[in-house]
């Protein structure tokens, strides 16, 4: 049986970069009609303000850790597009299995600023408890898994959790993502080809962004593109433009759409650029040539984005500024409310670890929580 070739692989449509990968908006903002996604304006409002939030999130959040109030954070600046464009098409029941830089995809879930800033302090308002890592949110009930610094293993959980939804018939739809150095780990290999056989509705997403901490993308791979893989495993690839939101938007709108409905997965390489350090304890300038980065500033996913919708008269001046208000506003409450509330309680280390508490669990708490109120005025800890 002939494998599917990449879906755009070695045909240039109108509005592509160059052969083999989808654009929707030239570089001045103009959109390519035939293949504009066709977003309503509330729609296109809306994805803006998930860009823009995102971008201003990561500012501020940079800020604090470099004034010692958090610990560690790790930007998506330059990703924008790449990011909230493959998650926008999402329904509330699908889930998201993030890699590194897919926090912003919560603001297309209604998640509040204040739990985004809590879980990077790990204070008592954290609803993981203080227990992961910065950055690595989760919220069970809008499906969104804790992502893991561990690089590639999103993939074969998304497979997995899709594997459930197919045998559910729940309809659902998972989202898994990877970096192009994730492509090198054998769990790429393992969720690529259970996927290709088994068919579940997956839609898993490679953010290229060209560097996997100091590492190039052509050190990774000698193939042409990343896309290309998914033919080896018999999955359709798409290679996109991830500066182009409303590219972004149209492939994976489509692939969700195909994985509903019972096609099988579709793996999407979205070409993008990690602008910034790969995280607040890296220095991209010892390993980086800065043309690249500065050819690359001018690619700005979201620069392009205003441009369009100043074209089609939807972004003004004043509207930017009514946004950036509001999202600093309620940056600067949730980090006031924040540094306010306290460390997470000692009790809850055992919370959340079994279902049913074993008895000598329970009787341990117990014990903690007696020892914690006879220590209570002389400030030591209850060893």
């Amino acid at each position: 049986m002939k494998a599917p070739v990449a879906a755009t692989e070695g045909k240039r449509e109108a509005g592509n970069a160059e052969p083999g990968m989808l654009r929707v908006l030239t570089d001045d903002g103009s959109a390519v009609a035939a293949l504009d996604p066709g977003l309503s304006e509330a729609d296109l409002r809306r994805l803006y303000r998930a860009m823009l939030q995102l971008r201003i999130f990561d500012g501020r959040m940079l800020s604090l850790q470099r004034s010692g109030r958090i610990g560690f954070y790790g930007t998506a600046t330059g990703q924008e597009a790449s990011t909230i464009g493959t998650a926008f098409p999402l329904e509330g029941r699908d889930w998201i299995f993030p890699a590194l830089r897919e926090g912003g995809t919560l603001a297309l879930r209604d998640y509040p600023i204040r739990l985004m800033v809590a879980q990077l302090i790990g204070n008592a308002i954290d609803v993981c408890r203080g227990r992961q890592m910065p950055c690595h949110y989760s919220d069970a009930k809008r499906h969104y898994v804790a992502m893991s610094s561990v690089i590639a293993t999103q993939f074969p959980h998304a497979v997995g959790a899709a594997m459930a939804a197919k045998y559910r018939k729940d309809g659902a739809v998972v989202l898994g993502y990877i970096g192009d150095g994730g492509t090198s780990a054998a769990d790429f290999h393992v969720a690529m080809n259970f996927a290709g056989v088994f068919k579940p509705p997956v839609v898993l997403v490679c953010q290229n962004n060209h560097w996997a901490i100091s590492v190039p993308v052509a050190v990774q791979t000698s193939s042409e593109t990343i896309a290309q893989k998914a033919i080896a495993y018999g999955i359709e690839g798409v290679r996109v433009d991830g500066n182009d939101v409303l590219a972004v938007v149209r492939a994976s709108k489509a692939a969700i759409d195909k994985a509903r409905s019972g096609g099988g997965p579709t793996f999407i390489e979205c070409v993008t650029y990690r602008r910034l350090g790969h995280s607040s304890s890296d220095d991209p300038t010892r390993y980086r040539d800065p043309e690249e980065v500065k050819a690359w500033e001018a690619k700005d996913p979201i620069e392009r984005f205003r441009l369009h919708l100043e074209k089609r008269s939807i972004w003004t001046a004043g509207w930017q500024k009514k946004l950036e208000l509001e999202i600093n506003d309620e940056i600067t409450a949730g980090i006031r409310e924040g540094e306010a509330a306290g460390p997470p309680a000692v009790a809850t280390l055992f919370d959340d670890v079994f279902r049913d508490v074993p008895p000598i669990l329970e009787e341990q708490r117990q014990d903690l929580l007696r020892q914690e109120e006879a220590a209570k005025g002389d400030g030591a800890f209850p060893l």
